[in-house]
């Protein structure tokens, strides 16, 4: 037994020793030969060098069931701390899987909500890598008491830091369920990393399914087909860059404002290109990406699900060095239609964006709301509904940018009427209108003969699908040639740095979820 400071010194070092080498030299290569990070490289790539700070590393699990009093578990399976990313302050708390398959514990529990609720008084941005085989059941409930614990930490942390997640292993069960309730979720696209309630074997034995573990809930069918996911990763190493990319738009919490970064795009630049990237024929695409991009700092956006929903764009862009949110319909899938999948990933990039102080830019081309049985029988209105909810409930400068089609109810939808933008701005070629001039003539002029019907639908189109009715009544504040919507929107946030507005004195409004 140690007696003197100096024993006690030694015997501290060497505790520390002993948890730091817990992993053996063959698992450490099991670990590699599968393509996978240790979770020590893990840590090391995610922090700025020397800066981590490891806490509760002495934790110990209580179970005496089945053997595990003889086990040791360092850390219980998780270590959990703090850093700096880039100069700013991250908690982190990162399963291994190399302690009994990163099982959930009561006291790895325990670890995770004590680092999510240390987060939350620091105001600092908290990141949890998942790797772990589901709730031990050597604990039995313990474990499932732990998921409770983990998702209330989440909800807490809701709206007052941001919290990512990213799956860089097994995660199943109860598991996904703090993915869920984060603001984003990461997947590195490798076969070791996958995400599902109840695994293949399950499926098959209650509904005679075959699929792989790939299939149900692998990287690309949660970026492509569920919309779990938010990002895609080739590699651990991919997915800790990206989410450091990430944080670099982002506040540390919802009482701070984005860093602002030095701008070396001129913020008077005017793209040429911009005034003819529309065609002329109306029912013709163009990239929307494109133009976001001539438009944004030196062209840089990060896209939010890029593979999903992809009628609508979600991304972060820097205007002037300043992060700003950008939703923009995309003629080149669905001619930019909103439909069910469309509707839910751009309110809830919205209200996040809303959450932390994010601008809000909206580039409008829309011809309506995706039509079909399978969109009505899906809830087509109820899922709409949320875009309608979350524009007018967002406190944040709104700035809608009309560049060509905007009809009916989803114009409405991309942030136009009342509770919706500060600033509209239409191009000349924006069409505002109830619908399609061709639509219109059918109605309206359903009576009149072809030769009447044709000079009828271009004088509607020069009545009503044109930017200037709108602007005479005070719907559009501005109309501009299109290579200067750079510096208009600049403008426009300049002006609006200063926003105030008064919310009404209730507990929450109830979304129609």
């Amino acid at each position: 037994m140690a007696s003197t400071t100096q024993q006690k010194t030694t015997l501290l070092i060497d505790k520390e020793k002993q948890l730091r080498n817990a992993a053996s030299e063959a698992e450490v290569s099991r670990i590699h030969a599968s393509g996978r990070l240790t979770l020590s490289e893990r840590i090391d790539l995610f922090f700025d060098a020397g800066s981590f700070v490891e806490l509760d590393k002495f934790i110990a699990h209580r179970c005496t069931h089945f053997g595990m009093d003889a086990k040791k578990l360092p850390g219980d399976g998780v270590v959990t701390g703090y850093g700096k990313v880039n100069g700013r302050t991250v908690y982190l708390f990162a399963q291994d899987f190399s302690v009994i398959g990163g099982s959930l514990g009561e006291m790895h529990a325990n670890k995770i909500v004590k680092c999510i609720e240390k987060a939350i008084l620091s105001r600092s941005p908290v990141v949890g890598m998942n790797d772990s085989g589901g709730a031990r059941i050597q604990e039995g409930v313990e474990g499932l008491i732990g998921y409770g614990k983990i998702f209330a930490g989440n909800v807490e942390a809701s709206g007052v830091v941001p919290q990512i997640a990213a799956i860089m292993g097994p995660c199943a069960g109860g598991a996904v369920y703090s993915p869920a309730l984060m603001d984003f979720i990461y997947m590195v696209d490798k076969d070791y990393a996958r995400m599902f309630i109840t695994g293949p074997e399950v499926v098959q034995s209650v509904t005679g399914e075959t699929v792989s573990p790939m299939e149900l809930g692998g990287a690309m069918t949660h970026n492509r087909q569920s919309g779990n996911a938010h990002f895609v990763a080739a590699s651990d190493a991919d997915c800790i860059a990206q989410i450091k990319h990430l944080l670099g738009f982002l506040p540390s919490s919802s009482k701070d404002t984005p860093p602002r970064y030095h701008c070396t795009d001129p913020v008077d630049r005017r793209a040429a290109e911009l005034n003819t990237i529309v065609p002329d024929q109306g029912n013709k695409p163009y990239d929307m990406k494109a133009l976001i991009r001539m438009v944004v700092d030196n062209g840089d956006i990060y896209e939010v699900q890029p593979y999903f929903a992809m009628n609508i764009v979600t991304c972060f862009a820097r205007m002037n060095g300043e992060t700003v949110g950008i939703i923009a319909n995309q003629p080149m899938y669905l001619a930019g239609c909103l439909d069910i999948n469309a509707s839910d990933k751009a309110a809830r990039f919205i209200r996040f964006c809303d959450c932390f102080n994010i601008p809000l830019v909206t580039f409008v081309d829309v011809p309506g709301y995706l039509p079909g049985t399978e969109q009505e029988f899906g809830g087509i209105i109820r899922h709409g509904a949320k875009l309608l909810y979350a524009y007018p409930e967002a406190t944040v400068p709104k700035i809608t940018v009309v560049i060509r089609k905007a009809y009916g109810g989803a114009y409405i939808g991309m942030c136009s009427g009342k509770g919706g933008p500060d600033m509209v701005i239409a191009w000349p070629t924006a069409e505002i209108a109830v619908m399609g001039a061709d639509g219109a003539a059918k109605i309206i002029f359903r009576k009149f003969s072809a030769e009447n019907k044709s000079r009828l639908v271009e004088e509607y189109k020069e009545k009503f699908a044109s930017p200037y009715p709108a602007a005479e009544r005070g719907y559009v504040d501005r109309i501009i040639v299109p290579d200067q919507t750079r510096p208009a929107i600049i403008n426009a946030l300049e002006m609006l740095r200063g926003k105030t507005v008064s919310t009404p004195d209730r507990k929450h409004g109830n979304m129609p979820l």
